[in-house]
């Protein structure tokens, strides 16, 4: 195992020392347990917007924390849900009197820790609702849920949500968008590696170097199918097939298109990656307004990639275009 890190065991906690002191404009840091909140936390009167994961999926979740995104991000352990805990004090942390969302990604132990945490919250006088994020087509079940696995749509969610939030909407019309963006996103991943936990020092699995992993999680679970490595326009089309049938996406809808790296692969890949799927996206009517190339929501360092399509309306797009100020994201400021 090669890594720049010092121990093992304080990984997270190192990462979140660097994270709090490169960017303490945006956000400030709480340890033990560990939640990141924007810098201006509490904002009254305004919906909280929260979310979590294990890390090692940087730059989500706590890369989204600040203004038009997360007001409040919950890391666990490298590959492991956050507590109730963490859960809690970060929707405490960032409660403006106005209720707080909980975005969720569908892994059994998040959706489990969000829903005891959300228990805590609402017994303390807190509104809390939660909507979970079930975007991934390449599987229905897998080691870690038990339906979709939620990943792409995810970031999107974050953002659309966050700007809502900041614009002042209720927490049931924040919540009541982030269904119609979970509704209406779908993702689908694959992998050429896989990645290392600190902790294992070891592969999560192993893959032969003419392989690649079709429909891969972001923990390095595995996907839909074992298969010979291809080309770039080939793995595009196999994913996007995938992707557009299944909501299905059809000529005349307008979408947000998202390749997204999964930490180890260039942006030089990732860009031969969206062209391929901006020619299929024309060739089958789908308009592509906005888009994000790069590493978003990351599996260590991963060799692969995912892609996720979002429809949008025009009120969606409004949303995505307001200003934004996060530690890996940001515009209009």
């Amino acid at each position: 195992m090669k890594k720049l890190i010092n121990d093992p065991r304080n990984v997270v906690r190192e990462s979140l020392l660097g994270l709090a002191v490169a960017h303490q404009d945006i956000i400030r840091v709480h340890y033990d347990p560990h939640y990141v909140v924007r810098a201006d936390a509490v904002v009254g009167g305004k919906v909280g917007v929260v979310s979590g994961g294990g890390s090692g999926h940087e730059p989500m979740h706590t890369g989204f924390v600040g203004r038009g995104m997360l007001d409040a991000a919950c890391p666990g352990e490298v590959f492991t849900s956050p507590t109730p805990d963490q859960i809690e004090m970060a929707t405490r942390a960032v409660d403006g009197g106005a209720g707080v969302l909980h975005i969720v990604k569908n892994y059994t132990g998040d959706v489990l820790n969000f829903e005891m945490a959300a228990e805590l919250c609402a017994a303390g006088g807190i509104e809390v609702q939660a909507v979970v994020i079930n975007d991934d087509v390449a599987v229905q079940d897998s080691l870690y849920t038990a339906g979709r696995r939620g990943v792409g749509t995810t970031v999107l969610a974050e953002r659309i949500c966050g700007a809502a939030a900041e614009r002042g909407y209720d927490l049931q019309q924040v919540a009541d968008i982030c269904r119609q963006v979970n509704a209406n996103g779908r993702s689908m991943g694959m992998a050429l590696t896989s990645c290392t936990v600190p902790a294992a020092g070891k592969p999560t699995f192993s893959i032969g170097d003419d392989e690649m992993e079709l429909g891969i999680g972001i923990h390095g679970e595995p996907g839909r199918e074992r298969a010979p490595l291809k080309t770039a326009r080939e793995i595009t089309e196999i994913m996007a097939e995938v992707v557009i049938a299944d909501l299905p996406f059809i000529s005349g809808d307008r979408v947000i298109a998202m390749v997204n790296g999964m930490g180890g692969t260039p942006l030089l890949e990732l860009y031969i990656i969206y062209n391929e799927l901006a020619r299929i996206c024309q060739r089958q009517g789908l308009n592509i307004v906005r888009q994000l190339v790069g590493n978003y929501s990351t599996s260590l360092e991963m060799a692969g990639c995912s892609i996720t399509l979002l429809k949008v309306d025009d009120g969606m797009v409004a949303l995505w275009d307001d200003p934004l100020h996060t530690p890996a994201l940001r515009w209009g400021i």
